[in-house]
């Protein structure tokens, strides 16, 4: 007698599936249940997993089988698929492995038990001083600020460096650009102005650069007292996108927690252009279209999110002052990055490759160089002095090839004699020794006697 044909099991047939992907999605769906989902795929450094539901920014635990727990956090979705961008070394993961949405968000430790340490991008301790203790914790994305509630940009700041003080006089609670390409003198200038700034607490975060630049910064620019009222971030190159983003996060976030207290802080941010490349690689790895050279539309859309979180905070309150350097890729000063830089910041410094090659430190290209905010922080005669002397050195920089070849003749334009003439001046007063500072009040006393 033929065998009778099997019988569909009604627990395990395709009704049984449908059903058990409703109840999923139910799950899913409900209010404070953790439903743990799968990864399924991994493509660069984009993780999908589906089965389980998180929101945008919200951190998810990937376990493999062997138990190795990586951090990720979300960065995109598509459907009831999640993507997301690991915070640390993925080696070891594999497929199937867990994801476990964990219900937190990016926060950041602030408070004064951070001076004097160095951190990495998650807020955990480099320097091996034990872990840090504090009950104050802030948003790592920051909160939105009322720009009406902002103290105006009223007080100059000195920063130590003879060149600005005169000429691109920085308020407290301004943010500026230094621009330059690699090696012309960037992190001596950004140290001078660490060193030198009158402020109550610094902030440094070290985003994207080489490893071994860390540790000199630390004992080379700021020093052992230096130290004591500072907090560094460190997240060197080989760190993850996402980590390397977080840092820049967490430094303005550690920035702002000092500033909601009444202290007036200076925040070092080096670099803008590695942050933007963080969210570049991570843009581009969820299939974000490329704009501009490359750099999709979420890059522009971070920067100015990252920089108006600096600034004065209330009236009588605290301030930050930011420094954010960007790299000029091929000394080009169009880059996407030094182009959307300059329309969001309050100023910018540009460093020539031109004068450094001829020993001229600091390299600070006058003429290309402006603040935004000096007409109102300074006096009418020191606005005439500044400007008299760029008047001077325009002069000289516009005939310079004529002048260098010999064309020139003695005696046909006398402002032309003039620059000539006041040129050694002129470039004495822009040259200065990175270990001797001078102050707001000896910079305008010096510039006054070189203009008369």
């Amino acid at each position: 007698m033929p065998d009778s044909p099997a019988i569909p099991d009604p627990h395990r047939g395709p009704l049984w599936v449908a059903r058990l992907g409703e109840a999923r999605k139910r799950l899913a769906h409900t209010p404070g249940l953790v439903v743990q989902g799968r990864l399924t795929r991994m493509v660069g450094l984009t993780l999908e997993a589906v089965g389980c539901r998180a929101a945008i920014g919200a951190q998810c635990d990937v376990v493999s089988a062997s138990g190795r727990r990586v951090e990720a956090e979300v960065v995109g979705f598509a459907g009831e698929s999640l993507y997301l961008m690991p915070t640390g070394d993925i080696q070891g993961l594999e497929q199937d492995a867990r994801v476990i949405p964990t219900g937190r968000v990016g926060e950041a430790l602030v408070g004064d038990a951070l001076l004097g340490r160095v951190v990495d991008g998650a807020g955990r301790p480099l320097d091996g001083k034990g872990p840090i203790h504090s009950d104050q914790r802030r948003p790592l994305g920051g909160e939105v600020y009322n720009p009406l509630l902002r103290a105006p940009i009223r007080e100059p700041l000195d920063v130590g460096v003879r060149a600005i003080n005169a000429l691109l006089s920085v308020g407290r609670g301004q943010r500026l650009g230094l621009f330059a390409g690699s090696g012309v003198g960037k992190s001596v200038l950004l140290g001078m102005m660490t060193r030198y700034t009158d402020a109550d607490v610094t902030v440094v975060g070290l985003i994207g650069e080489r490893g071994r630049e860390v540790k000199e910064f630390i004992e080379n620019i700021l020093g052992e007292e230096g130290m004591k009222r500072a907090v560094v971030v460190a997240v060197p190159a080989d760190q993850p996108p996402l980590r390397r983003l977080h840092g820049a996060m967490l430094a303005t976030a550690i920035a702002e927690g000092f500033r909601e207290q009444g202290r007036q802080v200076l925040l070092l941010m080096d670099s803008l252009t590695r942050f933007a490349q963080a969210q570049r690689e991570i843009g581009l790895a969820i299939d974000e279209p490329p704009a501009t050279k490359g750099y999709p539309p979420s890059v522009f859309a971070k920067l100015p999110q990252l920089v108006e979180r600096a600034g004065n905070g209330v009236q009588g309150g605290g301030s930050i002052t930011a420094f954010y350097t960007v790299l000029a890729e091929g000394d080009d000063q169009n880059d996407p990055i030094a182009d959307a830089a300059r329309a969001i910041l309050d100023g910018h410094i540009v460093l020539s490759r031109r004068l450094a090659e001829a020993g001229h430190y600091p390299a600070i290209d006058i003429e290309a160089s402006i603040s935004r905010a000096m007409n109102d922080i300074v006096d009418h005669d020191h606005q005439a002095a500044a400007r008299e002397f760029k008047r001077i050195w325009s002069t000289y920089q516009r005939n310079r090839d004529l002048i260098s070849v010999g064309a020139y003749e003695a005696g046909s334009d006398p402002e032309i004699d003039r620059a000539i003439q006041m040129l050694p001046v002129l470039e004495g007063f822009l040259r200065q020794d990175m270990h001797t500072p001078v102050d707001v009040a000896a910079s305008l006393k010096d510039l006054k006697t070189v203009i008369q």
